[in-house]
């Protein structure tokens, strides 16, 4: 009996990744949204073209924003929609949140950072975070810290008692 040839389906539904997100930041409460967006950006979504790298999220009116993110259109884009590929996004998100976000903002002196962006069966979302900035010296400590588990690591590989 012959293995079945089934094709390999790409189960990574990330669209795109702020990296630098845990690095500048420390990353406390974690968030998922909705995103407006328009015909010609989740083609270009769909091609895998986005950037939230420079991103942030900021409120106005009861509102969330996303800013600086890019998604660049496609050259097949139809001639007649004027496509801006760094406009305000709209966050779809509940009264609840919102003001929660608002409080924790305004109050306690959060920021709102994208980490990324995907797909959520037909519906793009975006995950995001309120954080705090990280000074110099607590980046050298995360890093210190990233080194000394590698280097653990290869410790306990290469530890020969038997």
């Amino acid at each position: 009996m012959a293995k079945k040839n089934s094709k390999t389906k790409n189960n990574d539904n990330t669209i795109a990744r702020n990296k630098r997100a845990s690095h500048e930041y420390h990353l406390e409460e974690r968030f998922e949204a909705g995103l407006e967006l328009q015909g010609w950006e989740v083609k270009s979504l769909r091609a895998g073209k986005a950037n939230i790298a420079d991103s942030y999220i900021f409120l106005k009116n009861g509102e969330a924003w996303l800013l600086n993110a890019t998604f660049p259109p496609l050259i097949a884009a139809s001639s007649h929609v004027v496509c801006d590929p760094l406009r305000y996004r709209k966050l779809l998100l509940k009264r609840r949140e919102l003001d929660n976000l608002v409080g924790k903002v305004e109050r306690q002196g959060y920021s709102i950072i994208p980490i990324s962006l995907y797909w959520k069966t037909a519906w793009v979302k975006i995950s995001f975070a309120l954080a705090k900035g990280k000074q110099e010296h607590d980046k050298r400590a995360d890093v210190k810290d990233r080194e000394w588990k590698v280097q653990k690591e290869r410790m306990m590989k290469h530890d020969t008692r038997k």
